[in-house]
């Protein structure tokens, strides 16, 4: 039906904002189907670049699944990242990074913290205070090599005083030790 409705969009004049619509609900049919390529080379067949910025813009904002989300970032971030505001480019970089290291979990835990996929700092403050070593480790190692030379709103510094400051907390007791008396 998209694809009919596409073609009819190409015989007859249809408003800007309609066709705006179309291929927005059918990028998010496809994207939620899985099929990235065939995602990929519906936005590629949309001549108007503005046209284009819209619809990936609109979609993103529709917060579509984890594979979805990442996809939109990744691909605003490629071809529309001069056409961007600052606040925006930062916000679609968070986005990726975010769901980039949610990736990086196990499946089957990553609903717990899907809705920090675009706080990436704030999801690893939540597994560190969740005591998820093993996946704080994993985060850590994709925000290095991700954060390498960009800027998003925080840097690789950050993350490393959020470490330190949750070492230190595990290391410090709120008791002290009395000695054993005979």
């Amino acid at each position: 039906d998209y694809e009919l409705c596409e073609e009819w969009g190409h015989l007859y004049p249809v408003p800007r904002e309609d066709l705006i619509n179309l291929h927005r609900e059918h990028l998010l049919h496809l994207l939620e189907m899985g099929d990235m390529e065939k995602a990929l080379q519906l936005l590629q067949r949309i001549e108007d670049p503005g046209v284009c910025l819209a619809i990936s813009e609109q979609s993103l904002d529709q917060h579509p699944n984890l594979a979805a989300s990442h996809f939109l970032a990744d691909y605003l971030t490629a071809h529309f990242y001069a056409s961007l505001t600052t606040a925006r480019q930062n916000e679609i970089q968070a986005l990726y990074i975010g769901s980039k290291v949610l990736l990086t979990l196990p499946e089957l835990s990553r609903v717990n913290y899907v809705h920090l996929s675009s706080r990436p700092l704030l999801m690893l403050e939540q597994l560190l205070m969740n005591m998820k070593v093993d996946w704080v480790a994993l985060a850590v190692q994709t925000l290095h090599q991700l954060l390498a030379g960009q800027e998003i709103g925080f840097t690789i510094e950050d993350i490393d005083n959020l470490l330190s400051k949750y070492a230190e907390k595990a290391l410090n007791f709120p008791f002290t030790l009395k000695e054993k008396r005979s």
